[in-house]
């Protein structure tokens, strides 16, 4: 599945739920569901710089050329943000990754009904995901 068609899911998801409490429950939901992090990759070097919270981001660049993210916040919200955006990014190729236009997020509302220090860190972690991309792109080259 492309990052396209999984953004189309994630929105399709959204349309379902008439108002923001209700879509807040489902990132707390879908963050709660979210395998967690293996402590091994609990370390300073994978702290995303700019959360407001502690998230922890873990890439790795598979066998078949694709990026595997993990990740693991110690905010439900936040937890639950991250885990959408593995959703559209795992298991993709660096240059999807990094084309990628993530507009799902402004398309299911997300960024506006986000505080600004929660702004910031879903900035940080869309950046911190292309970083890695870009360094696995550099690598295979």
């Amino acid at each position: 599945m492309t990052i396209e068609e999984r953004q189309q899911e994630v929105i399709e998801e959204f349309e379902g739920f008439d108002d923001w409490m209700d879509k807040y429950q489902y990132l707390i939901d879908l963050g709660s569901d979210q395998q967690p992090l293996p402590s091994e990759y609990k370390t300073e070097s994978n702290l995303i710089d700019g959360c407001q919270s502690r998230v922890w981001l873990q890439a790795d660049l598979t066998p078949e050329g694709t990026v595997h993210f993990q990740a693991e916040s110690d905010a439900l919200i936040v937890k639950g943000i991250v885990t959408l955006l593995i959703r559209v990014l795992d298991q993709q190729t660096p240059d999807a990754i990094l084309s990628a236009d993530l507009h799902f997020i402004e398309d299911i509302g997300l960024k506006e009904h986000l505080s600004p220090t929660r702004s910031n860190g879903l900035l940080s972690m869309m950046k911190q995901m292309k970083l890695y991309a870009m360094a696995f792109k550099a690598k295979q080259a």
